[in-house]
């Protein structure tokens, strides 16, 4: 075999073993490629205590109550609801949108009882959302346009 023909047989099994092992990575990683679960999906794959996961979905209207240094609130998709608990750091950084019917994502480490033990509260908002710092900047400068964006 010429030096020619060992490089292209060189380069081409490089390429094949490069190959296998993308895709055996790319097969281990199929169950956490989604950003987030609904509430339907962990109820439908029964994951055990201990899986950590990002539970997306609206805060269930009713559902929020508020402690000292803690709060729970259930996380819905309008056909199943999970219970979510946040404490310390969590319960500390909770964003100022959050509210009863916004979306919001959850992550953190699911605990026995199906409840989700959540160590992030991640609120959504719409694109017409605008900071109310914004928002007031904005008139204080008369450049503000009623009617353009929420605040």
């Amino acid at each position: 075999m010429t030096r020619k023909g060992r490089r292209l047989t060189l380069i081409g099994v490089a390429l094949a073993v490069v190959g296998v092992a993308v895709g055996l990575a790319l097969y281990a990683m199929s169950d956490s490629i989604a950003l987030f679960l609904t509430p339907s999906e962990v109820a439908a794959k029964a994951l055990r205590p201990g899986t950590r996961l990002r539970l997306g979905g609206l805060v269930e209207a009713g559902s929020v109550q508020r402690g000292a240094d803690a709060m729970t609130f259930n996380v819905t998709d309008n056909a199943k609801s999970v219970g979510v608990d946040c404490a310390g750091a969590c319960f500390a950084n909770v964003p100022d949108l959050f509210r009863e019917g916004q979306g919001v994502v959850a992550e953190g480490a699911l605990a026995a009882g199906g409840r989700l033990s959540a160590e992030a509260i991640l609120a959504k908002h719409d694109e017409r959302y605008m900071p109310r710092e914004v928002v007031e900047a904005l008139k204080k400068q008369g450049r503000w346009q009623e009617g353009a964006a929420k605040p």
